[in-house]
């Protein structure tokens, strides 16, 4: 099986973007595909499959090989979320997290002495990363987060709790937010790196999931954590303004997440209506399902452009606001759609977990839901457009 690995004076041409994409596919195929529904069904979080794409370079593919990652890029990066995706989203969603979120936010805004601490950990999945910004009554509202940090000399006095956050039983690491100024003010809260054991830190429940079942979701506690300002990223005051651009690029992580399942529903759908007999032919010969398969396969490659063009800004260093919040509300309800209409061509086998359309379908709807909701979306879209 090939890695990651590439000689630092390589073109990244098409041809090694098609060997990166058949190495994801071929690890989903033979590592994960086989255990899809028993880890869903025990909601169990399988890391050492995650040390094992560690050593192929899936958990390190932005970092710069300097650092032990694989110095790919956003094409590199959705190609591989999305071949994982269409195989288990679980799996895409948490490959997808430790990357851009924990990763991502060390990467963009660490100095060199915190790259060098954190990062070779990371990109091998020696450590598994964790972003806490989330809490429970401030979900969409982040600028209002309960949770304080207090300077105490050399240290900052960290409490509160965090929400929703992937791997935050597993992780080893955790990014996490903390006001530090005044609720309300963007310039009132900051990031820091906070490393498993550290006393007063630890998580809570773990929740009990509609789909996405085998990436782990808990709550972390932070009882009086005692961290040194070496573990600050970046300026006292920055955190929400890096956590915004850390959700830009994050967002194209979903869209390709959502991408994959999207298909991989619609590849089930349509084997499945190939080879499902009724009234004597298959029921793709039948109009209303063929339409249903046309639709599917227009949205999804239109949803495909959007995430390629954000990915493309990425690559270049712009701007990418506007364009990632639109391929990851494109793309995320083009997945819950073409989900829903698998279900209907696999008729009742598609209620059934003998049959993936289910999965597929419970699966889909988060990627409305996380790193920012369709509405969110939409705000950021609308203040774009009129702010240009």
């Amino acid at each position: 099986m090939t890695d990651l690995t590439f000689d630092s004076t390589t073109n990244l041409s098409s041809e090694n973007l098609r060997l990166v994409r058949e190495m994801a596919r071929d690890f989903a195929v033979k590592k994960i595909l086989p255990h899809v529904m028993d880890w869903d069904e025990s909601q169990y979080f399988p890391v050492e499959l995650f040390k094992q794409m560690g050593e192929l370079g899936i958990m390190g593919v932005l970092v710069p090989e300097q650092y032990g990652g694989a110095g790919l890029g956003y094409f590199e990066y959705v190609a591989i979320i999305e071949e994982i995706a269409k195989v288990c989203g679980s799996i895409g969603l948490s490959v997808a997290a430790h990357n851009s979120l924990c990763t991502g936010h060390i990467l963009q805004f660490g100095n060199e002495e915190q790259k060098q601490r954190w990062l070779p950990k990371l990109a091998t999945a020696e450590w598994i990363g964790a972003w806490g910004l989330t809490e429970a009554n401030t979900g969409s509202d982040a600028l209002r987060m309960n949770s304080t940090a207090v300077r105490d000399g050399d240290y900052y006095i960290i409490n509160g709790s965090k929400n929703w956050i992937t791997h935050g039983k597993s992780s080893n690491v955790v990014v996490v937010m903390a006001r530090t100024g005044n609720s309300g003010d963007s310039n009132g809260a900051s990031a820091f790196v906070i490393e498993k054991g550290t006393s007063g830190f630890s998580h809570g429940k773990k929740e009990n999931k509609l789909g996405m079942r085998a990436s782990e979701t808990t709550e972390l506690i932070l009882d009086n954590v005692r961290v040194h300002k070496d573990n600050l990223l970046g300026n006292e005051g920055d955190g929400f303004k890096q956590a915004m651009k850390i959700l830009d690029g994050g967002r194209i992580s979903i869209a390709a997440l959502a991408l994959g399942i999207a298909k991989g529903a619609f590849n089930a759908a349509k084997n499945y209506s190939k080879q499902r007999q009724q009234f004597g032919k298959p029921i793709c010969e039948f109009q209303a399902i063929a339409f249903k398969l046309a639709d599917m396969a227009t949205e999804i490659d239109a949803a495909e452009l959007l995430i390629h063009r954000a990915a493309d800004l990425k690559n270049r260093g712009e701007k990418v606001t506007r364009q990632s919040a639109m391929a990851k509300y494109y793309a995320s309800e083009v997945a819950v759609r073409t989900a829903n209409e698998a279900v209907q061509i696999f008729g009742g086998y598609g209620y059934t977990k003998d049959f993936p359309a289910e999965k597929y379908y419970r699966d889909a709807k988060l990627c409305t839901i996380g790193e920012g909701t369709s509405e969110i979306q939409k705000i950021v879209i609308s203040r774009e457009v009129l702010n240009d």
